[in-house]
């Protein structure tokens, strides 16, 4: 048998025992474990008081 006499075999969408479902939730919980945390805020700079002087 040579290789032009073959038909190609149909390949399935998706591997057998896992659904769309499990694989979006794994890839979901692979992201959110991957990330690193973002850094935490610097504190904001204090706004000096303007005390006025009385009239």
């Amino acid at each position: 048998m040579s290789t032009t006499d073959r038909t190609p075999q149909p390949r399935p969408s998706a591997p057998a025992g896992v659904s769309m479902r499990d694989l979006l939730a794994s890839c979901a919980a692979a992201q959110a474990i991957s990330t690193p945390p973002r850094a935490p805020e610097p504190p904001a700079p204090e706004q000096p008081v303007d005390h006025r002087e009385a009239a």
